[in-house]
């Protein structure tokens, strides 16, 4: 293993037992209204982050989908229907 891979192996196992900054102690000081609106506060700033489609991407999302979803239901009506054949086929129906 070359010296930089073994120092981000390292480094990924050392962070893994770290606790964040923050947490610990002052995690269980904390009573339920505190860690509720915590919670609400990270939620909030979560979704600020999130970029809505315009309505034409919307639109292509959309189309892809339908296509995608058709051609797999296509795909799964002539393998069921190949499968049905071969039952008669096989067992004289």
């Amino acid at each position: 293993m070359s010296d930089t891979a073994a120092a981000a192996a390292s480094d990924a196992e050392g962070s893994a037992s770290r606790t964040p900054k923050g947490a610990g102690k002052d995690e269980k000081k904390r009573g339920l209204g505190a860690r509720i609106g915590l919670f609400v506060r990270q939620v909030i700033a979560e979704l600020k982050k999130v970029v809505r489609p315009t309505r034409s991407e919307l639109g292509t999302y959309t189309s892809v989908v339908l296509v995608f979803v058709a051609v797999v239901m296509a795909f799964v009506t002539v393998v069921d229907l190949g499968i049905g054949q071969l039952t008669l086929w096989a067992f004289g129906g």
